[in-house]
């Protein structure tokens, strides 16, 4: 009975691992995705920017809890030992020390991301957003986490997942990059135009007042005078 009792904890935890594990993947995909897709400022008048920075915190949320539940039933996991110490620090597990450790790689970043993000108003913006982009590390090492170290890789229903993840995450980011030149590009232009705009059709702000003028040629008349 007790042997029963075991067997059947044991499989229910390892079926926990997994499940808890492909959420937290796709989870942190969607994390990563609207990450991207806030930087590129695409907006729609029925996604405004406030929702998709909502929905942005809710799935990164979501993703943590799923991936603490994740970490537990691993450490909680009699058949497969992993350990505490092996969550945290990386490539000490004894069992598949490599794709375990990218596991706890991507543990550690996820955790620098969210207590960057709970004391943003405490921190420098800048040290804030270069934590912040260790969130774009964390989802590739998570994925070949999953892939390596989970024994649903290989699977029909796991492949499409990732590669449903991975054609995602290349997508914004090929968004990101083509949005960014072109905000670049633009930029420049619209320097250059300024540049060439006469100074009789530029705001009175910036024409260069006549006081100002008159001072500079009584400078120099002094200026020649020496």
């Amino acid at each position: 009975m007790l042997a029963a009792t075991s067997t059947t904890m044991t499989e229910a935890v390892w079926y926990a691992i997994r499940a808890t594990g492909v959420v937290a993947l796709v989870l942190l995909t969607v994390t990563t995705v609207l990450g991207l897709l806030s930087a590129s400022r695409v907006r729609t008048r029925r996604w405004p920017a406030f929702a998709q920075v909502d929905l942005h915190k809710r799935a990164t949320m979501f993703a943590l809890v799923f991936l603490g539940i994740h970490v537990v039933a691993s450490v909680l996991d009699t058949y497969v030992h992993v350990g505490l110490v092996s969550v945290i620090l990386p490539f000490t597990s004894s069992f598949k020390p490599f794709w375990t450790g990218l596991g706890a790689v991507a543990v550690d970043l996820l955790a620098a991301v969210a207590v960057s993000s709970a004391l943003r108003q405490r921190i420098a913006p800048q040290l804030w957003r270069s934590l912040h982009w260790l969130a774009y590390a964390c989802w590739p090492v998570a994925m070949a986490h999953a892939l390596g170290a989970g024994t649903d890789a290989g699977q029909l229903w796991m492949d499409a997942i990732a590669a449903a993840c991975t054609i995602a995450v290349i997508s914004a980011l090929a968004w990101r990059i083509v949005d960014h030149r072109t905000t670049r590009e633009g930029a420049v232009r619209v320097g250059a135009t300024t540049r060439a705009v006469p100074e009789r059709h530029l705001p009175s702000t910036r024409r260069p007042s006549t006081t100002t003028s008159a001072a500079s040629a009584t400078r120099l008349l002094e200026r020649d005078s020496r």
